[in-house]
C-alpha cells in the first residue's frame, strides 16, 4: 500500500508539471505582467522614511504589588497564560486617547490637507517586541523624516505620560482601599485575641502539649500505684483471714477483746468473778448446793457475772457476746489479736488508697481525651489570629509605601532611545519585486490551473487508455502539423516520404507490427481507419501507415471513404474529378480511376461528392468494391469520415476486418471521447485498438526521450519515386 500511495504521488507530481509545460506561456505572461507593475509600483513611490525610538519596560508597577498582598515584587503577568504583557502595552500605545492625541497636537494630514483619521494613522505605526527583551520598538513611516521622528517620540511621551497617571490613579485607589481596610482587619485581629483568650481561661489551658506529656507520665504512675495497692490489698486480706481463723475470731471482735484487755474496770470485776468461781468450786466439794456458803457464792459470782457482762458491752462494739475465756489472754495471743486489728486497718486503709487511685486515674484519662480536641481548637484559634496579624502588618506597611507613591512619578516604562531623524529612505524595491514576482507566478500557476480545469479535452495517453480501455498499438509524435479541423492544416503529411529516418518512420513501423498481432483468427487484410472528431490525424494515419505496409513489399490500397471532410487527393496532390463516388454510382470503373502514388501503393480518392454519401457506402456496390479490392491487393485501408459526427464509419466497419482508433490529446473532447465509446459498444464494431497521434512530451509518458536514439538509426529505405505527372491540391 505504501508503493501504491508513493506511485500515485509521483503521478500527481508528473501530472502537475504536464499542465505546466502545456500552459507556461500563460503563466509567463501573467508573471511577467504582474511584475512589471510591481516594478512600476516601487519605482514610482516617492522616498519614504521611517524613524525608530525603544521603550524599556519593568517587569510590574510598585502599585500593583500594593494593592494585591498575593502580588510578587517584579512580576508583570497577565490575565491569562496566553496573554503578554508586552502585547498589552502595544495595545495600549495605539490606543485612540493617544493617536488622537498626537494627531492632533501634530496637526498631521493626508495628502489633501485632511487630518489624519486614525486607521490611516495606525498604518503607518508600528509596535512591536524584540523577542527574549522587555523592550518595544515604536517606529513610524512618512515622506518626511522630521515628522516620522517627531510622531514617534510625541507616541511614547504620550503613552509615557498615560502610563504615570494610571499609575497615581492606581495608587490613589490604593490608598482609599488600605485606609478602609486597616480598622476591619485590626478588629479581626482584637477579637482572634479575645477568642484565644476566652478558650484558655474556660478550659484552663496553659500549655497543652506539656500538659499532654506529664498527663500521659501521670497515667502510667497511678496505673503502677493502683497495681501495687490492689496487690497489698490481696495480702493484707489473706493474712487476715488465717488469723481470723487461727483466733476464731473476726476482725471486730479482736479489737473488742483488745479493748476489753486493756480496760481496768473490766480485769478487775473479771479477776473477783474467778475468785468468786474458784471458792464456789472449792465450797462445793465441802458442802451441798444448800449450803447457806454454796448460796451465797453463787449469788456473789452471778452479779459480778452481770456486772462484768455489763461492763464488757460498755466497752465493745460488737452485738455478738463474748466468750469469758477470751476475756482474759496470753502475750502470745494478744500479739496476735494485736497483728488481726493491725491488718483489718491497714486492709481499711489499702482500699480506700485503691479508690482514690482509680478515680485520680480516671479523671486523668478523661482529661487527656479532651486535649486533642481543645489542642485543635486552640491551634484554629491561633491560626485566625496568626492571619489576622500577618494582614494586618502587611497592610500597615503597604500603607506607609503607598502614601510616598501618590506624589511620586512613578510609571514601569521609560525611553531607552529615543527616535532620531532618519537621514536614509525606507523604501524596500528588492522587496516589492520579489513579492510581485511570487505573486506573479502564483496567479500565473492559478490561472494556468483553472484554464486547465476548464478545458474538457483529453490530455494524456494515460487518460485515453482509461477512457476507451482499448489496446495501445501505437504513438505518433507531433511532427507539426495543425490540429485545427480547417481546409489547411496539411502542414507536414508524409513524413515517411519527405524524412525517411525520422522518428515518425518508426513510430509507424512500430504501429503496423502491433497491427499484424492484434487478429489471430483470420487475415487481417481490411482496416478501417477512424477518429472521433475532425483533427485528429486519421488520413495522416491512414495515407503513412499505407506507406509502411508499402515499403515492405505488400500491395496497399488506399481507400478514401471520407465524403464529408475528404483529404487523400490534398495529400496526395492529385486530382479528384472522379473517384470513390463515381464508382459506386457505375460513372467510371475501378481499374481507371485508382491512382498509384508509390510502388506497390493506389490510391482511390473520394470522387465528385454527392448528396447522401452513407446510402452509397452502405450499398451492395461498396461491398463488392471491397470484395474485388481484396482480392487484387494485400491491404486495403480506409479513410473514413469522424464517429461522433456521422454514421458512415459504422456502415464501413462492416466490410472491414477491424477498427484502427486515431486519437489525439488536446482536440478530442471527453465528452465526445465517451460518445465514440458508447457508439462503438453499441455497435459492436471490432475495434483492433488505438493509435495516439500528436504525442507531445506534454501528452506523452516519456516514450519518445530517447529521440537520439532514433535519430541515429540508419535503416536501409528502399528508394521511394511518386508517379510521375501525379499533382493537385
Amino acid at each position: 500500500m505504501h508503493s501504491n500511495q508513493e506511485h500515485q504521488n509521483s503521478l500527481d507530481l508528473q501530472q502537475y508539471s504536464l499542465i505546466l509545460k502545456r500552459r507556461w506561456v500563460v503563466i509567463a505572461a501573467v508573471t511577467a505582467s504582474i511584475f512589471g507593475m510591481s516594478a512600476l509600483i516601487a519605482i514610482r513611490q516617492k522616498p519614504i522614511y521611517e524613524a525608530e525610538g525603544k521603550l524599556l519596560f519593568s517587569k510590574t508597577d510598585r502599585v500593583s504589588f500594593l494593592t494585591n498582598p498575593s502580588a510578587q515584587v517584579g512580576e508583570l503577568s497577565g490575565v491569562t497564560q496566553l496573554s503578554s504583557p508586552l502585547d498589552t502595552e502595544a495595545e495600549i500605545i495605539r490606543s485612540n486617547p493617544i493617536v488622537n492625541k498626537t494627531i492632533t497636537s501634530l496637526n498631521l494630514t493626508d495628502k489633501k490637507g485632511i487630518p489624519l483619521t486614525i486607521d490611516e494613522f495606525l498604518k503607518k505605526l508600528k509596535v512591536k517586541s524584540i523577542r527574549g527583551t522587555d523592550i518595544l520598538t515604536i517606529s513610524y513611516t512618512s515622506s518626511d523624516p522630521k515628522e516620522a521622528a517627531t510622531v514617534v517620540n510625541t507616541v511614547m511621551k504620550y503613552y509615557l505620560a498615560n502610563n504615570i497617571s494610571v499609575n497615581q490613579a492606581k495608587a490613589r485607589t490604593a490608598k482609599v482601599f488600605l485606609s478602609t481596610q486597616l480598622p476591619e482587619i485590626e478588629g479581626k485581629v482584637v477579637r482572634a485575641e479575645e477568642a484565644l483568650r476566652q478558650f484558655k481561661e474556660r478550659n484552663k489551658v496553659v500549655a497543652l502539649d506539656q500538659e499532654a506529656t506529664t498527663g500521659v507520665e501521670r497515667l502510667n504512675d497511678l496505673s503502677k500505684q493502683i497495681t501495687q495497692a490492689q496487690s497489698d490489698l490481696v495480702d493484707a486480706k489473706t493474712r487476715s483471714e488465717l488469723l481470723q481463723h487461727q483466733l476464731k475470731l473476726n476482725s471486730q471482735q479482736a479489737v473488742d477483746i483488745g479493748n476489753l484487755s486493756q480496760s481496768k474496770a473490766v480485769q478487775e470485776v473479771l479477776t473477783e468473778y474467778q475468785k468468786v468461781q474458784n471458792e464456789l468450786a472449792v465450797a462445793q466439794t465441802r458442802y451441798t448446793n444448800q449450803h447457806p456458803e454454796i448460796v451465797n457464792l453463787r449469788t456473789k459470782a452471778a452479779a459480778l457475772k452481770k456486772q462484768l457482762a455489763m461492763r464488757v458491752s460498755e466497752n465493745a462494739n460488737s452485738e455478738k457476746s463474748l466468750p469469758t475465756q477470751n476475756l482474759q489472754m496470753g502475750e502470745f495471743k494478744q500479739t496476735l489479736t494485736a497483728q488481726l486489728v493491725q491488718l483489718n486497718v491497714e486492709f481499711l486503709a489499702l482500699t480506700n488508697r485503691v479508690k482514690v487511685l482509680q478515680d485520680a486515674y480516671t479523671i486523668s484519662q478523661q482529661r487527656l481525651s479532651v486535649l486533642p480536641k481543645l489542642q485543635e481548637k486552640q491551634q484554629q484559634l491561633e491560626r485566625q489570629l496568626q492571619v489576622a496579624r500577618g494582614t494586618y502588618e502587611e497592610l500597615l506597611k503597604r500603607s506607609q509605601e503607598v502614601n510616598v507613591l501618590v506624589n511620586q512619578n512613578a510609571g514601569n516604562a521609560q525611553v531607552i532611545s529615543t527616535a532620531l531623524v532618519p537621514n536614509k529612505a525606507a523604501n524596500k524595491i528588492t522587496l516589492h519585486l520579489l513579492l510581485g514576482g511570487v505573486l506573479g507566478i502564483l496567479v500565473g500557476v492559478g490561472i494556468a490551473l483553472m484554464l486547465e480545469a476548464m478545458d474538457r479535452s483529453l490530455k494524456s495517453i494515460e487518460q485515453a487508455q482509461q477512457l476507451f480501455n482499448y489496446p495501445l498499438l501505437g504513438t505518433i509524435p507531433h511532427l507539426g502539423q495543425k490540429s485545427q479541423a480547417d481546409e489547411a492544416e496539411f502542414l507536414v503529411k508524409l513524413p515517411l516520404i519527405d524524412n525517411p529516418c525520422s522518428l515518425a518512420n518508426s513510430a509507424f513501423e512500430i504501429l503496423q507490427t502491433n497491427l499484424d498481432f492484434s487478429v489471430f483468427d483470420k487475415p487481417l487484410k481490411v482496416i478501417a481507419v477512424v477518429s472521433s472528431t475532425f483533427g485528429e490525424g486519421k488520413s495522416f494515419v491512414a495515407s503513412n501507415l499505407a506507406i509502411v505496409k508499402a515499403n515492405m513489399g505488400l500491395k496497399v490500397l488506399l481507400l478514401d471513404a471520407d465524403m464529408r471532410h475528404s483529404c487523400q487527393q490534398k495529400i496526395w496532390k492529385l486530382h479528384n474529378l472522379v473517384g470513390l463516388s463515381n464508382v459506386l454510382v457505375g460513372q467510371a470503373e475501378f481499374s481507371r480511376t485508382k491512382q498509384e502514388v508509390l510502388v506497390n501503393l493506389d490510391v482511390l480518392t473520394v470522387g465528385t461528392i454527392l448528396s447522401n454519401p452513407a446510402a452509397l457506402l452502405d450499398s451492395q456496390r461498396m461491398s463488392l468494391l471491397i470484395q474485388d479490392a481484396v482480392q487484387n491487393y494485400d491491404y486495403v485501408i480506409i479513410d473514413t469520415p469522424p464517429l461522433s459526427l456521422f454514421g458512415d464509419a459504422l456502415m464501413l466497419s462492416k466490410v472491414a476486418d477491424g477498427i484502427l482508433l486515431v486519437i489525439r490529446p488536446g482536440v478530442l473532447d471527453l465528452a465526445v471521447a465517451k460518445t465514440t465509446k458508447t457508439m462503438l459498444e453499441q455497435a459492436r464494431s471490432r475495434v483492433l485498438g488505438m493509435v495516439v497521434n500528436g504525442v507531445t512530451t506534454e501528452s506523452g509518458s516519456g516514450y519518445y526521450r530517447s529521440r537520439g536514439y532514433y535519430g541515429r538509426k540508419r535503416s536501409a529505405l528502399s528508394q521511394i519515386n511518386f508517379k510521375s505527372g501525379v499533382s493537385g491540391d
